[in-house]
């Protein structure tokens, strides 16, 4: 038999007789306010389907969408637009609401908002307002073009109309991918400048990485009802910042050398940070960098590659030592952090310390 859940004035009486404290009891309240209509999202291999389906649906509509596509006209692709959005949202909606099955539901209400910058190229060629002079569609998803600043609006704020009704996280992916197509297509407008230049490129793309990255710290400083939402503000930010980072061209040595400093702080955030995802990137990075140093550098030094077995099975070992001994280590360092650092982490790091 399931045991009784407990009431809020059982915890309230919890918390007044000092049996739990402030933090838990209301950590315990929004858990128990939060509804659960469906299991604890897992990513097994029917959700793998499920984004599988989602991502080749946008890729379809967008990035995979041949020349041929174009040709409809504008009116077609309105249709198109309005009726395959029509379609997602309705049965996205019914999943969500009556089924209980958010995960689909989500995806197809993200498929829904996925289908405005189709929509909103077509309502621009049907007045008069042809993007890029009435080229294809589909180089929306290949070009960075000023004039299409308005799909990319039009994307933006219909996925923050969605996620006010459907909270869902995966439309953070959508916001952010608007996002960053949005600072490549401001920075030579608002310049003045005739041609982009790649480097020029890569460093806008350091810049909006690091602003991404820097707010998708700020949501995970407190728990948000409904899923991971910083998860994809982290992940493009990284793409976003890492990629950037790792296109720059820099001669020197030095440089090359900074690269792999920031790796590995990116390594060690993802600790700070409790986030996978920096310590992938990361790695990857300063294996880029020990490449480079293999390749250029130690080219012709036969002891080079043991010395970087030694190191490579030096962190090996370290990690059966975090594995072994990391609970231990995480409360030790977590008491010797300050207090304003602490309070830097984020909500999942904390409640995990």
């Amino acid at each position: 038999m399931a045991s009784p859940v407990p009431a809020p004035k059982d915890l309230r009486a919890a918390l007044d007789a000092g049996v739990i404290d402030a933090p838990t009891y209301r950590r315990l309240v929004d858990f128990l306010a939060a509804p659960r209509s469906e299991a604890p999202s897992r990513f097994d291999f029917v959700n793998l389907l499920w984004y599988l389906g989602a991502l080749i649906v946008l890729g379809a509509m967008g990035l995979f969408s041949t020349n041929a596509f174009g040709l409809w006209g504008a009116k077609a692709l309105l249709a198109t637009s309005i009726g395959y959005a029509a379609i997602f949202l309705f049965t996205g909606a019914y999943l969500w609401k009556w089924r209980g099955l958010r995960t689909p539901g989500g995806l197809l209400i993200a498929c829904a908002v996925g289908m405005t910058p189709l929509f909103v190229y077509a309502v621009q060629s049907m007045t008069g307002h042809d993007p890029i002079d009435a080229v294809p569609y589909r180089d929306f998803y290949v070009w960075i073009k000023s004039s299409w600043l308005p799909m990319e609006a039009g994307t933006i704020v219909a996925a923050l109309l969605a996620l006010a009704f459907f909270p869902v996280p995966f439309l953070v992916m959508i916001i952010a991918f608007a996002l960053w197509f949005m600072s490549m297509d401001l920075t030579p407008w608002i310049t003045g400048v005739e041609s982009f230049t790649w480097d020029q490129r890569a460093t806008v793309s350091i810049a909006f990485g690091a602003v991404m990255l820097i707010a998708a710290w700020a949501v995970d400083l407190r728990r948000w009802r409904g899923g991971d939402f910083a998860f994809w503000l982290h992940l493009f930010g990284l793409m976003a910042f890492w990629g950037g980072l790792t296109e720059q061209h820099s001669g020197a040595e030095f440089g090359k050398a900074i690269y792999c400093l920031v790796n590995v702080v990116l390594i060690f955030l993802s600790l700070f940070l409790m986030r996978r995802a920096y310590a992938v990137f990361g790695a990857i990075g300063v294996t880029l960098y020990l490449g480079h140093l293999a390749d250029e550098v130690f080219r012709n030094s036969i002891l080079f590659p043991f010395a970087l077995s030694a190191l490579g099975l030096a962190i090996i070992g370290a990690g059966l030592f975090f594995h072994r001994f990391g609970g231990r280590i995480a409360s030790a360092l977590a008491g010797v952090l300050p207090s304003f650092a602490r309070e830097l982490r984020p909500a999942h790091a904390r409640e995990a310390a």
